[in-house]
């Protein structure tokens, strides 16, 4: 099927538009183009704004060190535009079960109640993008501007107002809706001038493509928490498995010095050495869990038996630091945040890129609602309800992650303590376990 989508430079006369999407990353391609399919919306004319210039990608048989763990929600999503039909055509990796344990020997297994059900499935971020481009090209009601950036945001301050937006090249659009989906540091969240709280955790991750000892089925996700942060693995193929290793700023310096053998067995070691059983994160797990009324274990807990790392791909290890971000409003007058722009998380639990495919979801439904209704578009009460449902949904994941992610880069015995009692529960009791595993997929 022949493009429809238009693409232009930025020498385009002002214009206006119904929505205008800025960013046209994951988040955003996604945005626009469940927008262009969504048959109540499907006649409003939409601008993707992209301060990138576009690039020509192909699917390379080297594996990509960026790479997203997709939960059943986001795959429904990307079903629904037409996308899983072409990353199922590139590649991907159904993961079967989860694996968590920490250094004092405290573990949690996570898998499906229908054992032949994925709890998750490792796509690498550059074919989620192209495979929503493939379908955004078949829309006739967007617009792409490539290489574009905004010099200046006029946001209405009334109900009639439009946004306008000002380009670098001098030129004008408008909107009856603008959507930040332009990442951590999103220009349009700064426009609307909401309270952003933030923090860095002092912590980068490194992120490689490993080769493993030895083929297996490797259908398994696994992480562990270390003093310094948690080091996971995530299957790519039977014989390769991503990393991203969390620690320190100095520690990942080093880690991305060493050579290739040496990172390995630092690696190795990390997942491998024994466990580091405190007398006092000991006692306090055991007064918690007679307190629960868990069931206390007299055999030694063994540790789980993530798979060996044999060699790391050459030029495949990077590095990035970790924040925390929650801006205190999604939305203001014909204004809305998703993704990044809106919320950043610990990479811990691989919900990050989750929560802002959610995120657009949500909008789109309260957007296709309130159309059916007649309501204009951007109507602050249609907005509202969409922050009133994604923070609802995002704050309570977020803090959990938050809190797990500072109990395990501390060396505090009772911080750790609570850290360890956190897992047994939730290996314990199957009404939470089934109850995390839910909110992660949803």
């Amino acid at each position: 099927m022949s493009s429809c989508v238009r693409f232009i430079s930025n020498t385009t006369s002002t214009k206006h538009f119904d929505v205008i999407v800025s960013g046209g990353g994951m988040i955003g391609t996604a945005l626009s183009c469940l927008l262009a399919q969504t048959p109540s919306l499907s006649s409003h004319k939409i601008l993707l704004l992209e301060s990138n210039k576009p690039k020509q990608w192909s699917l390379s048989p080297a594996y990509s060190n960026r790479v997203s763990s997709v939960n059943e929600a986001t795959k429904h999503l990307m079903e629904s535009i037409g996308a899983w039909e072409h990353i199922s055509k590139a590649r991907f990796k159904p993961v079967m079960n989860m694996k968590v344990w920490d250094c004092s020997g405290a573990k949690v297994e996570f898998n499906n109640d229908n054992s032949t059900d994925p709890v998750a499935y490792i796509v690498e971020n550059d074919i989620l993008v192209d495979s929503v481009e493939k379908e955004l090209k078949k829309a006739d009601n967007v617009t792409v501007m490539n290489d574009t950036r905004v010099e200046e945001y006029t946001l209405p301050k009334h109900g009639n107002e439009e946004v306008q937006l000002r380009l670098t090249d001098g030129s004008t659009v408008t909107c009856n809706l603008l959507v930040g989906a332009d990442g951590a540091n999103s220009a349009v969240r700064k426009a609307m001038g909401v309270q952003y709280v933030s923090w860095k955790y002092n912590q980068t991750a490194v992120v490689a493509t490993l080769k493993l000892a030895e083929g297996s089925q490797n259908d398994t996700a696994w992480q562990r928490f270390l003093h310094s942060g948690p080091v996971a693995l995530l299957p790519l193929t039977n014989e390769l498995t991503s990393l991203v290793w969390s620690t320190s700023l100095e520690e990942a310096k080093r880690l991305l010095k060493l050579p290739n053998d040496s990172f390995v067995d630092a690696l190795n070691d990390a997942l491998w050495k024994e466990p580091v059983r405190s007398e006092v994160v000991t006692a306090v797990s055991s007064v918690a869990r007679r307190v629960l009324g868990l069931v206390e274990s007299t055999a030694p807990s063994s540790s789980p038996q993530p798979p060996n790392v044999a060699s790391v791909v050459d030029s495949s290890r990077a590095a990035f630091p970790l924040a925390f971000g929650h801006a205190a409003s999604y939305v203001a007058q014909a204004v809305a945040l998703v993704g990044d722009a809106a919320h950043k998380v610990h990479p811990l639990a691989g919900q990050g890129v989750n929560l802002g495919y959610g995120d657009i979801k949500c909008l789109v439904d309260q957007l296709d609602q309130a159309a059916h209704l007649g309501k204009p578009l951007g109507h602050i009460g249609t907005l509202r309800e969409y922050e009133r449902l994604r923070q609802a949904h995002n704050l309570p994941l977020m803090m959990a992650i938050d809190l797990m992610a500072r109990v395990y880069s501390t060396t505090n015995p009772v911080l750790l303590a609570a850290g360890n009692v956190a897992l047994q529960v939730a290996d314990s009791l199957s009404p939470i376990k089934t109850m995390m595993r839910n909110r992660a997929a949803s």
